[in-house]
């Protein structure tokens, strides 16, 4: 995955296009199978060093870019293995090293009057205490430094057209750090891009727009008061996720270095291959827990993930699981992982707009300035989501249900 500062994108009339290779740049199939080549041939070189290299393939490329390059080098390392040094050895040989050549300082290249001590001589002689030749410990010297790790491995991938079109990928997804909002529009595969956005715990809402479409807003990385960075790779790992679906549309308003607004358009017609994995069961470590723990059914409540979909006129509301009881009593369970403010008012709107139908939440302690009373319908959680207190809160639910409201329930 690429950083921000990877991110070639141009801006032209209001729009954003991601830097993209096409068939037009059809020279970069051979570029890539050479870097292949070079990583894959590169066991104990340093990254440094197969960074350089890389670098001398493009040298006579007048219109590729050194960010271009330099996005090529990261993807390549992203699926590399190097020695990170976790037993800290360098930083035991630097300070032997140091500690025997600190009596001969200040080391020259040429000796003088005043100067003696030359630099080789020394180097040869820690060597001989060291019983180990010199280029070695230079090698190791600086090991723990990440330009000078070692490669190990390299998984590589499938074919340099899969590098390329990796590459096409992890630029839109550079692109999206800067994104304040993005819409999603989807017909066909809603379900699945919806347990994206909720596997990657995006900030969403979803409005119905006609039989079987659906609109997806996502609070973009550039918009969310906490945990920008976390954020942002999860918003940027939903992207692969989206381009395995089809029948959507998005459209992010992007913030563009110059502090002006640029709109970044794409589709499931576009081209953009997905290098995305089946989706685990569970959005999130959380809810995998919950689940485990509270089983399939306890006190008479069954468990049912992602159960239903809720219409409020036109807004819908996918919970995480449902809670159905054998009196028939039934409660939507959601389960707030990142937030904002704004965020967590318009679930609390959702919680009041839906109390006769049944909605808990689970928060962070953190996100709230004040403890919850029973009113709120909301359990805390520090790290994990206890059984007790949703018990109880359930309990609670059995005891004032009344029939549904002006909400509509559609049972998954």
């Amino acid at each position: 995955m690429l950083t921000r500062d990877h991110a070639i994108v141009e801006y032209r009339k209001g729009a954003a296009f991601p830097d993209r290779l096409l068939r037009r740049d059809a020279q970069y199939v051979t570029y890539a199978r050479r870097m292949l080549e070079l990583y894959a041939q590169g066991s104990g070189r340093t990254r440094r060093e197969l960074h350089r290299d890389v670098e001398r393939l493009f040298a006579d490329e007048p219109a590729c870019p050194s960010r271009r390059v330099q996005a090529f080098c990261k993807l390549l390392d992203d699926v590399s293995r190097f020695d990170r040094d976790k037993r800290g050895r360098a930083s035991k040989l630097r300070l032997e090293v140091f500690r025997r050549a600190a009596p001969f300082h200040p080391l020259v290249e040429t000796p003088s009057t005043l100067f003696e001590n030359v630099a080789t001589t020394v180097q040869q002689r820690i060597a001989t205490e060291l019983g180990r030749p010199w280029p070695e410990i230079d090698a190791a010297l600086y090991a723990d430094v990440l330009d000078h790790q070692p490669l190990l491995g390299f998984d590589g991938y499938p074919s340099p057209e899969a590098l390329l079109s990796r590459y096409n990928v992890a630029q839109v997804q550079a692109c999206l750090y800067a994104a304040e909002h993005v819409t999603v529009h989807v017909g066909t595969d809603f379900a699945t891009v919806l347990r994206y956005a909720k596997l990657a715990r995006l900030l969403h809402e979803i409005h119905a727009t006609g039989t079987g479409r659906y609109r997806l807003g996502l609070s973009g990385p550039a918009s969310v008061l906490n945990e920008t960075r976390r954020y942002g790779v999860a918003f940027a790992r939903f992207l692969p996720a989206l381009l395995s679906c089809r029948d959507w549309r998005l459209r992010a308003q992007l913030q563009t270095p110059w502090h002006t607004k640029a709109t970044l358009s794409l589709s499931s017609t576009d081209g953009l291959q997905s290098p995305m994995p089946p989706p685990v069961e569970f959005d999130s470590t959380i809810e995998a827990g919950f689940a485990k723990k509270f089983g399939a059914e306890r006190d008479g409540w069954c468990l049912v993930r992602a159960g239903a979909i809720v219409h409020d006129g036109q807004t819908t509301f996918v919970p995480d699981f449902v809670f159905r009881h054998e009196d028939g009593t039934e409660v939507l369970f959601e389960i707030v992982g990142f937030w904002t403010p704004e965020y967590l008012q318009k679930k609390r709107e959702v919680v009041r707009r839906s109390r006769d139908h049944g909605l808990l939440l689970a928060v962070p302690e953190r996100s709230l300035k004040r403890a919850p009373t029973p009113e709120d319908r909301v359990v805390t959680y520090k790290t994990a989501i206890k059984i007790e207190p949703v018990l109880a809160a359930l309990s609670g639910f059995r005891q004032t249900s009344r029939p549904p409201g002006g909400l509509t329930l559609d049972r998954l």
